[in-house]
């Protein structure tokens, strides 16, 4: 018995129960496609399964990602203590609980309609593709806010079974700043990633690495503006996307020195800005009422 609850804590380990910022960033966009989609009151049902969903695939996420980074993250400080890196657990186990979350996730996209049951293939296949980018390529980070943004097309969908521009407007926001996002995260690992040759905007980036940030952050909120007016949303939003903004000043701030824990602070701090956004959200619709 003390065996068997070893082992699960070694897997909640793995799929970083114990680390809950990965969920937040995957939920935000979600929750405002799902809002956006169902214009301020999505079915209950959408927002059951879509957050299930969003726990399920972020723990599916980080198994692959450890088995893909399973001889990495023994040469990288912050990763040293992850249990497959530790060879407390099999890569055939990581594996395994890669695939019985997607199973589980696929079952979860059943329940809605059939353009979300088709948009949940590429879901799975982003998510599994995305830890093995680094070694081809510097540019992991886009692929990373298609995998977490692709719960945006897939709100729509299931919320109202078409994927009209704003949908496409929101993904690209994503995209815009899961690039942020993860950069600064990536500014943690700089240096042992340069060591080991692992590639990544912030080894790209340098020197120019806070400059090209700003440049990403402007994009970001100014498509989130493009999205909002195409929805129809108002000051509420506005009110939230400036929050955003400033919260990106913030963290323009925090990355000034390019520390390694003032970097991860940054980064942190990205939960807040998503939730700024969301309640802006919240606001221009429920103030309409």
């Amino acid at each position: 018995m003390n065996v068997a609850v070893e082992r699960l804590k070694l897997y909640a380990l793995l799929v970083r129960l114990d680390r809950p910022i990965g969920n937040l960033l995957l939920l935000w966009p979600t929750l405002w496609a799902l809002w956006i989609a169902g214009e301020g009151a999505p079915s209950v049902k959408n927002v059951v399964i879509f957050v299930l969903g969003v726990f399920v695939m972020r723990a599916a996420g980080c198994a692959i990602n450890d088995f893909a980074d399973r001889d990495f993250d023994p040469h990288v400080k912050r990763t040293t203590r992850r249990p497959l890196a530790r060879r407390l657990i099999r890569p055939w186990e990581a594996l395994m609980v890669f695939c019985l979350l997607s199973l589980l996730a696929f079952g979860l996209a059943l329940l809605t309609n059939p353009l979300t049951i088709a948009l949940s293939v590429p879901a799975i296949l982003l998510a599994a593709s995305y830890p093995f980018m680094k070694r081809f390529t510097h540019l992991p980070q886009l692929h990373l806010g298609a995998a977490f943004g692709w719960g945006i097309p897939m709100a729509f969908a299931a919320q109202t079974g078409t994927l009209p521009p704003v949908c496409w407007l929101l993904f690209i926001a994503n995209i815009f700043w899961a690039t942020i996002y993860d950069t600064m995260y990536a500014m943690v690992d700089r240096d042992d990633d340069v060591e080991i040759g692992v590639k990544s905007t912030a080894v790209l980036f340098g020197d120019a690495d806070r400059f090209i940030v700003g440049i990403l952050q402007v994009c970001f909120l100014l498509t989130l503006l493009l999205a909002g007016h195409r929805a129809g949303l108002g000051y509420g939003f506005v009110a939230g996307v400036l929050g955003a903004g400033a919260l990106s000043i913030w963290q323009q701030y925090l990355i000034r020195g390019r520390e390694r824990m003032a970097c991860f602070r940054a980064f942190l701090n990205n939960n807040w800005l998503g939730a700024v956004v969301f309640a802006g959200i919240l606001a221009d619709y429920y103030l309409r009422q």
